[in-house]
């Protein structure tokens, strides 16, 4: 297989019985597509599987064997970086891996006769634009184009009902787990979804987001949304905070939301660090919750009966959302 030009494998298509008795691959080629030849014989049952615009092969597995006096593929299964293809074949014999290595599979080299006897692959790095890009390339295919009605508005301006923090935790995007569409939340993120009180010459950041969202979006709604298994909550219950420092931004941040860690040992000093962890988590979304209270436009707003201020507390290990009380 010449892989010149080659940028990514769109379809495989496997025969398949008690072994591998044929592949066939379909991929783009200098910005169109092209397909191998049939690698094997004509039997077996026929499978084939498409790979969506932001997926590639990362690994392939299988087994290879004797079969009736001939050494074989006996199964196959392809992975991406999205799922998982197969197996295909009833396997059996010596096992084997084909990793990508963190790039992507784009070809394949091998033997075929009756069956397919040996395969082999060929690799590519991964730019790590690409990713990117190609997402945009699917979002706007699947998304943007057919939906004119809702992004044709944004262009005069934004109109959200909420203003929401949420951390930085690659795991917890809000837009993901809420289904918010583009337009219908203002939103912060940052280590540990923390809110500092009002000062004019700290926290400008965090300051300058609620002021917008209050003054100019006039958001109806601020929500604060911790989450399970916080990197940034563990820190806080485990830090010293004896005088010295291990970092040079995070224990200092953290101390923001240290009552809730003053409170939970107290409370629940007894209990394991991961039980204390998870009840923290929820704590210092309180804390953070009475940190808003202390802006004037928000309070302002909040007396006025226009702003309300609502926590939530999303557990990914569970798939459960949580409303907290305040």
């Amino acid at each position: 297989m010449d892989i010149n030009g080659i940028s990514r494998i769109v379809k495989i298509s496997v025969h398949h019985g008690d072994v591998i008795d044929a592949v066939t691959v379909r991929f783009v080629r200098n910005g169109r597509e092209e397909s191998t030849e049939q690698w094997g014989g004509q039997g077996g049952i026929l499978t084939e599987f498409n790979l969506q615009s932001t997926e590639y092969i990362t690994s392939i597995k299988g087994h290879y064997g004797d079969y009736y006096g001939m050494l074989v593929v006996k199964s196959l299964k392809f992975e991406t970086n999205l799922g998982t293809f197969g197996p295909y074949g009833k396997g059996g014999g010596i096992s084997f891996e084909l990793p990508a290595m963190n790039g992507q599979i784009i070809g394949f080299h091998g033997r075929s006769g009756q069956y397919l006897d040996s395969l082999g692959v060929y690799v590519k790095g991964i730019h790590p634009m690409d990713r990117l890009k190609a997402g945009f390339q699917q979002f706007k295919t699947e998304v943007y184009d057919k939906k004119p009605e809702l992004f044709g508005p944004l262009e005069k301006g934004q109109w959200p009902k909420y203003m929401l923090f949420a951390c930085c935790d690659s795991r917890v995007s809000p837009s993901v787990t809420l289904s918010l569409q583009p337009g219908e939340a203002f939103t912060v993120r940052n280590i540990a979804n923390i809110v500092p009180p009002y000062d004019k010459t700290k926290y400008t950041g965090e300051g300058s987001a609620i002021e917008y969202a209050v003054h100019h979006l006039h958001v109806e709604n601020i929500v604060v949304i911790g989450h399970s298994k916080c990197g940034g909550i563990r820190a806080l219950m485990t830090y010293k905070y004896d005088g010295s420092s291990s970092t040079e931004f995070i224990e200092d941040w953290m101390k923001i939301v240290f009552a809730a860690r003053e409170k939970v040992k107290a409370e629940h000093g007894s209990k394991s660090l991961d039980e204390q962890c998870a009840i923290c988590e929820k704590e210092a979304v309180k804390v953070s919750l009475e940190n808003l209270k202390t802006y004037p436009f928000v309070k302002e707003e909040l007396d006025k009966g226009t702003l309300k201020l609502f926590g939530g507390h999303y557990d990914f290990v569970n798939g459960a959302f949580e409303t907290l009380e305040i």
